[in-house]
């Protein structure tokens, strides 16, 4: 009835109180009405004018999530538009980071500038308790945000503060928003621990990012009843696979085994099988398991602990492939021929016993290295993974003349003593064996993925898309400064492209800038349920199909892919699938997202922590990132530090935003990307999670 009548087109424009009148609204149920505005403004169906008139969508208001910026302003995301829209720090009207918004566009995007516009209202808080660090006044105290988008202290007033004192590590529920020129305002209902006590750090970051570490009881209550063995019933009408040589190729320390390897070679034809966890076997379809997984996305691994998806008994009991223990799987079985195409698979449940847990440093040992003493432990195995680095070369060949684009960046392992103090941070880089296994189950991904989009069924694929041609148009700019080109076809690139771009890269001094800029002029991958193919990989056909204990994806497509094996889909249930899969999709995408920022900002705290035993003392490095504000220098062990800009004092710098470098106005010395530089480390801060260098003047 309310959106009729602001469709009518003879209505006009009226206030709050104005439409209750007409509408004949009780003054006791304004508040309902005002809810029922708000959500048709949150979905965009009505507007509402700056003097708070409510009426047609070209109003000019538009709702989107607030992403706030340290220093005060912040932009917003419009569902459906290509930009971001600005919004100044005087005008966020009260807006935290997270929030939905309505806004009012003041101008539209131009001459390389992003639109602007200013808050009208908050429309949804997402900040209802915030994590952070405590600072005690006499009468008061106020809560400093963790998370520096948040840029406003909360106040706490006396009485309210649990008894905090200075360097707590507090949980504040916010009583009061605040606004323009107004501080939120909150009352503290946990308090941490001291933010120098072991494991206060992480902790704070785990309950700043909502990851719950604990499982409801509903969930550990069907958990009980999960048997610690494989029942004799499961395993009939599944194919036996127990008798092949079997093996899983994980980390030293993982203990959720969810993939384990088959190979066999007849002719010129290898059989590789790809044998994942059934894991829906034990979390059925809208079980509390199931719920609490769907709400969890993803596991996640900090540095110092994993917050699984799935609780213990599953993820490293009944449904990890150990060694010696009958498990049920799905497998997809794949006759490749020689040229690495596969030209024949079958998908089936089945049975299967791990003959032996490998690592990949005991593989790599063998395939690479030839060790002898490890050849002779594992001398049975060995022709199974010498026959396994074959296809995996063939299969990896394959990917690279498509043009499959491989980032081949260190990730950063951080070693900690018992009290969570990092003894060591170096790269941890990929080996041969840890290949074989990313070029089997990328394999094993393609094949389930063109399966099920011929089949016309429902399903969650993985998709990269394309990346923005403006982007493109930068990175082509920028590149030529280092004498590098790529080539654009209408606007658009072709993997192959970025491909070559980097091989010819490979082995220089600026390899890793170069990685790097083309990293960043990418999309981000994200699950839909409409197949537009993956462009990192040079992929038509792509899903998720080999982590099902640690990504709630997988498990969903195992659950439609047992399904349709045992009798098919029904028109009900196709529809069923048809309805959920969308919301599935944006969930886990936005759940992988969160894990990953949380990911990242234990290993920068960590970074700050091992840093600080080092100031005072020199590192070479190399200048990452060039901004007008300084330089990013990069240390050999991946830690990354800011030499700001009024750390040059022999000239004043100027930044050339075309070439990415900053320019010395008189001497014309220039800092570039990728450049070699010497530095001092000047300071750390674990609260914000930043290293400052220096220059060491005897480099210069």
């Amino acid at each position: 009835m309310l959106l009729k009548l602001i469709e009518d087109p003879a209505y006009v424009p009226m206030k709050l109180k104005e439409i209750a009148i007409l509408l004949d609204v009780p003054k006791e149920q304004r508040e309902e009405l005002k809810e029922v505005l708000d959500a048709l403004l949150s979905e965009g169906k009505i507007g509402i004018s700056q003097k708070g008139k409510y009426g047609k969508p070209e109003l000019g208001s538009v709702a989107g999530i607030f992403c706030g910026h340290p220093k005060g302003f912040g932009f917003v995301s419009v569902e459906g538009m290509d930009q971001d829209v600005f919004i100044p720090e005087e005008k966020t009207g009260g807006a935290l980071h997270g929030d939905t918004v309505l806004i009012s566009a003041e101008s539209k995007p131009g001459n390389g500038k992003r639109a602007e516009g200013h808050v009208v209202k908050v429309l949804v808080h997402a900040n209802e308790e915030i994590i952070g660090f405590y600072q005690k006044n006499k009468n008061f105290g106020f809560v400093i945000p963790d998370n520096q988008k948040l840029s406003k202290d909360v106040f706490v007033p006396q009485g309210k503060d649990m008894g905090a004192v200075n360097g707590h590590k507090v949980v504040v529920r916010v009583t009061d928003f605040g606004g323009p020129g107004r501080k939120p305002e909150g009352i503290i209902t946990e308090i941490l621990g001291h933010v120098n006590d072991p494991g206060t750090d992480i902790l704070s970051i785990v309950r700043a990012y909502g990851l719950a570490e604990e499982f409801p009881d509903s969930v550990m209550k069907q958990v009980a009843a999960v048997p610690d063995h494989v029942d004799g019933k499961d395993m009939q009408g599944r194919l036996d696979l127990r008798d092949l040589q079997t093996v899983t190729i994980d980390g030293e320390d993982a203990k959720d085994l969810d993939d384990a390897i088959t190979i066999t070679k007849k002719g010129s034809v290898y059989t590789l099988g790809v044998h994942i966890a059934d894991v829906t076997n034990y979390v059925t379809e809208y079980s509390p398991l199931d719920e609490e997984a769907l709400k969890r996305g993803t596991s996640v691994y900090l540095v110092d602990r994993v917050i699984p998806m799935l609780p213990h008994k599953l993820s490293n009991g009944i449904c990890s492939l150990n060694q010696g223990e009958d498990r049920l799987a799905l497998s997809c079985i794949m006759d490749i021929d020689e040229t690495g195409d596969v030209i024949g698979h079958r998908i089936a449940e089945t049975v299967i016993n791990v003959d032996r847990r490998m690592t990949y440093t005991a593989v790599n040992a063998i395939v690479t290295d030839r060790d002898e003493a490890v050849m002779k432990e594992y001398e049975a195995f060995v022709p199974m993974f010498l026959q396994m680095k074959e296809l995996a070369d063939i299969l990896r060949e394959k990917r690279k003349k498509r043009g499959s684009i491989d980032f081949d960046f260190p990730e950063t392992k951080v070693i900690l003593d018992e009290r969570g103090k990092p003894l060591e941070i170096r790269p941890y880089d990929r080996n041969a064996a840890t290949k074989i296994i990313e070029d089997f189950m990328l394999m094993a991904n393609e094949t389930v993925a063109e399966d099920y989009f011929w089949q016309e069924i429902p399903f969650l694929y993985r998709t990269h898309d394309n990346p923005d041609p403006e982007k493109m148009k930068s990175l082509a700019t920028l590149i030529n400064n280092f004498g590098y080109s790529i080539r654009l076809h209408n606007g658009d690139v072709y993997p192959k492209e970025v491909q070559k771009l980097l091989a010819n890269a490979e082995d220089t001094p600026e390899e890793a800038l170069i990685s790097r800029l083309a990293l960043r002029s990418m999309k981000q991958a994200k699950y839909t349920v409409t197949n537009t193919g993956h462009f990192g990989l040079a992929a038509k056909y792509y899903t998720h199909f080999t982590s099902p204990i640690r990504r709630y994806p997988d498990l969903q497509i195992h659950r439609i892919i047992k399904e349709n094996l045992r009798a098919g889909l029904s028109d009900k249930r196709i529809s069923h699938y048809d309805k959920i899969l969308g919301q599935v999709s944006v969930q886990c995408s936005a759940m992988e997202r969160r894990a990953d920022e949380a990911e990242r900002e234990t290993i920068k705290l960590k970074k700050c922590e091992y840093m600080s035993k080092y100031i005072g003392e020199a590192f070479d490095g190399v200048i990452s990132g060039v901004t007008n504000w300084g330089l990013y220098v990069e240390l050999p062990n991946t830690v990354e530090g800011l030499i700001h800009i009024n750390q040059l004092q022999d000239d004043y710098y100027i930044f050339d935003e075309e070439h990415y470098e900053l320019v010395g106005e008189m001497t014309r010395k220039t800092y570039k990307l990728g450049q070699p530089i010497r530095v001092i480390v000047e300071n750390t801060d674990k609260l914000l999670r930043t290293i400052d260098f220096v220059p060491a003047k005897d480099f210069e």
